[in-house]
């Protein structure tokens, strides 16, 4: 067997999941298969720790990817993660340690060195699995970006990889996006694009079947399947954009009132699937805001992480949130801080790394000082919270360099972690609430301080079993309603031979 690249119309067409379910399902039926995407722009990561002790970063996609195929998260997965700080910078992470900056001057420059290393980790992986399903990004029909790529089809010409391309129908416009992504690509790589796959789609399938006959016929290239919509598949979103204003689909309260959860949806935000294991509880509605309006009437306020820290907490400021989340706090309800949400609670925070702003006040509302060091911690640390093991993973450049607070958590080896002062708290954890006692526990103090007495936490949640649960989904989608026939001879085989030339090609 060899391998696959499954490529989008857009970003969040459905290619991160896409991959998690051929991956699934393709794990189930005993292949060792492993992901890989060569190029990831994303603040959502995940942390490694190698066998030598040493921290490292990919894309939480490629984590969840790992997880369907039944492996622990190995750096190879995401040579290349890109960490926007702004609009025109990105940090680098090269195998899992962050090595640069790149803006829109210095790619090219940096561009050859990113592609070896991603060729590299590719040769290796192909080597040690029976599959490696690779993931583009964005689009395979970025004309300006062509020459020198190694993400889409730069990737998919070097190692000879039939490619796949997912639509999102919920957008509309797909079978035009269809026809305009393969017409735009020159000769050798249409020669690659072997079929399309349909997402999200709601509706009667005979609907759709005449436009499905005219896209093969107009493009030479069939359809490979039609997955529909399904409620289940909003875990590990890679791209803060593909959450919706509410996250999942809550289940009814087990006790007798609702408790609201406002994640304030800052403009850099990082590791946001935190909120996730909030949302996975029944009776926790979770929703992303930027509305100060819905601060107050919300019950628990979290700031989650950020990849600007200093950045967002100006633009709390300019926005009225900051003032909301002061209100919210003052009126005894509770704020949680999550990594850069926790920074910008503090007293102080001097950033001569991240912004370069030197010391800006902080919110004020924990007792503590934030300094920025210039290297990263990356850790994934165990202790314990309210009494109850936690555990939980850590990427900040951030540190608590004044004040003695109560500490949220504890290492396993009794070092304080985070901060508590009455109804605000903060941690540099990410993942803590994955822990399934703590977050109850942490859930049912938060209602008791917002006053929702009438709000029982479930006693049986296991956000392990959930995330599980959705990988599952995902597999069966891709063997219910793709053409896994043809998926087999693609992975096996190559691409066909005599797909035919769509013009206008490449300019």
């Amino acid at each position: 067997m060899s391998g696959l690249l499954i490529a989008g119309i857009t970003s969040d067409a459905g290619k991160s999941v896409l991959t998690a379910g051929v991956c699934r399902w393709l794990h189930r039926n005993g292949v060792r298969v492993a992901p890989f995407k060569a190029q990831n722009m994303s603040n959502n990561s995940a942390v490694v720790v190698t066998a030598d002790g040493r921290g490292g970063e990919l894309g939480r996609a490629q984590a969840m990817q790992a997880a369907a195929c039944g492996l622990a998260p190995d750096l190879r997965f995401n040579p290349v993660l890109l960490k926007p700080g702004s609009d025109r910078s990105s940090q680098v992470v090269l195998l899992g340690e962050a090595v640069d900056t790149v803006t829109a001057g210095n790619y090219r420059t940096l561009r050859p060195r990113l592609a070896a290393t991603a060729f590299a980790a590719l040769d290796e992986l192909r080597s040690e699995y029976d599959a490696v399903i690779c993931e583009g990004a964005g689009s395979p029909t970025e004309i300006n970006l062509r020459d020198g790529d190694f993400v889409n089809m730069g990737l998919a010409r070097r190692f000879g990889l039939p490619a796949i391309v997912v639509g999102d129908i919920d957008r509309g416009g797909v079978f035009a996006a269809f026809f305009g992504t393969l017409a735009l690509l020159s000769p050798e790589d249409q020669a690659l694009v072997s079929g399309f796959v349909i997402n999200k789609f709601r509706g009667d399938l005979g609907l759709l079947r005449p436009g499905l006959d005219m896209i093969t016929k107009a493009t030479g290239r069939p359809v490979h399947g039609v997955l529909p919509f399904h409620p289940d598949v909003w875990l590990d979103a890679e791209d803060s954009l593909a959450y919706g204003r509410v996250l999942g689909r809550p289940g009814p309260p087990h006790g007798t009132a609702w408790l609201r959860v406002a994640v304030v949806r800052v403009p850099r935000i990082s590791n946001a699937t935190d909120a996730e294991a909030l949302a996975a509880e029944p009776g926790v509605r979770v929703s992303l805001t930027v509305e100060p309006a819905e601060i107050a009437d919300a019950d628990l306020v979290v700031i989650p992480g950020s990849k600007a820290t200093v950045d967002d907490l100006a633009w709390l400021r300019r926005t009225g949130l900051a003032d909301a989340i002061r209100a919210h706090a003052a009126a005894g309800k509770p704020v949680l801080g999550i990594c850069g949400g926790f920074q910008m609670l503090a007293e102080k925070i001097n950033d001569d790394i991240e912004s370069g702003s030197g010391t800006v006040p902080g919110l004020g509302l924990l007792p503590v000082e934030i300094t920025f060091a210039a290297s990263k911690t990356l850790a994934r640390p165990a202790g314990s919270a309210m009494n109850v093991p936690v555990s939980g993973y850590e990427i900040h450049h951030g540190f608590v360099s004044a004040g003695t607070p109560e500490p949220l958590l504890r290492h396993d080896d009794g070092r304080p972690e985070g901060a508590v002062a009455g109804n605000v708290s903060g941690t540099h954890w990410h993942g803590a609430f994955e822990s399934d006692e703590f977050r109850r526990r942490f859930l049912t103090e938060a209602a008791r301080q917002a006053g929702r007495h009438g709000f029982t936490v479930a006693p049986d949640t296991r956000f392990a079993t959930i995330r599980e649960r959705a990988l599952d989904v995902l597999g069966d989608l891709v063997a219910e309603h793709l053409d896994t026939e043809a998926l087999w001879r693609l992975i096996e085989q190559g691409p066909p031979e005599g797909l035919p030339f769509l013009p206008p090609g490449a300019p």
